[in-house]
């Protein structure tokens, strides 16, 4: 299936929170097949569930592969929705979860990792040139670039949005 490019200057549009999940694996032994090979199953039937059950707050994501790492960038509606499926034992996380702890534990053939941001409105900023629909844009909304976001800083535009500032002392 070929994704449809779309020519020129686009932005993603999101005028709420919303939550950057980064998620990832690194096969630490590469011949320890039945260590990894369970773990890199897993994702996918997560995935799966959750594109089928939009109300869950999965919005989107994209898979990378950096030799032995393999990393998922997940957007998600809030932090509440991400930890909700997280721990909910009717959801297909927490079952892996435990395998993993279980067959792996400590031993190292096999790595885990995530990192979880939250994004308020207008501490974000995104553009797609020539590009089919990626990322945050796939997520949220997909629109083109406009006369109030030609730069990086109509974008972001984040000091009118921010609730707290820090202090030039704070920043450095």
């Amino acid at each position: 299936m070929t994704a449809t490019v779309y020519p020129g200057r686009f932005t993603a549009h999101i005028e709420s929170d919303f939550v950057v999940f980064l998620i990832g694996m690194r096969i630490n032994k590469f011949f320890a097949f039945r260590k990894w090979l369970p773990v890199a199953r897993a994702m996918p039937r997560m995935i799966k569930t959750l594109y089928r059950h939009p109300e869950k707050g999965f919005l989107s994501a994209e898979n990378f592969i950096n030799g032995r790492t393999v990393l998922m960038v997940q957007y998600w509606r809030s932090f509440e929705d991400l930890e909700r499926f997280a721990r909910d034992p009717a959801d297909p996380h927490l079952e892996a979860w435990k395998q993993f702890h279980k067959a792996i534990g400590d031993d190292g053939s096999v790595g885990i990792w995530h990192e979880t941001y939250v994004i308020r409105p207008g501490c974000h900023e995104a553009v797609y040139v020539n590009m089919p629909r990626f990322g945050l844009a796939q997520a949220s909304g997909h629109i083109p670039v406009s006369g109030t976001t030609q730069t990086a800083r109509q974008r972001i535009s984040t000091a009118k949005h921010s609730p707290t500032r820090l202090s030039p002392l704070q920043e450095a």
